[in-house]
């Protein structure tokens, strides 16, 4: 009988995903404690932590800063970009 070793092995636009998946969580759960609510809970505000990313990012970028600062620029940038995008959230809600 032959055994056969089972590697795992991940593509790199799987950690790509797993990436944004911890940035968003972390830009999430840290744009709830600024903004001084209960949050979405852990999947909307890991969604709201990765659209403000890519919001953040592409704000800027079209104001002209860098995109390659790191784990810290990125996080910030994310933060950012999703407390931007939860007063708006806030704002459609009681509108």
């Amino acid at each position: 009988m032959r055994a056969y070793i089972i590697t795992l092995t991940a593509s790199p636009m799987f950690w790509f995903v797993v990436w944004w998946i911890v940035v968003g969580l972390i830009a999430g759960w840290a744009t709830g404690k600024i903004m001084r609510g209960a949050g979405y809970g852990v999947l909307m505000d890991i969604v709201v932590g990765i659209v403000g990313a890519i919001f953040g990012g592409y704000v800027m970028s079209s104001l002209g800063f860098s995109s390659g600062g790191g784990f810290f620029y990125t996080l910030f940038v994310a933060i950012l970009g999703a407390v931007v995008l939860t007063c708006l959230i806030r704002i459609v809600k009681e509108a």
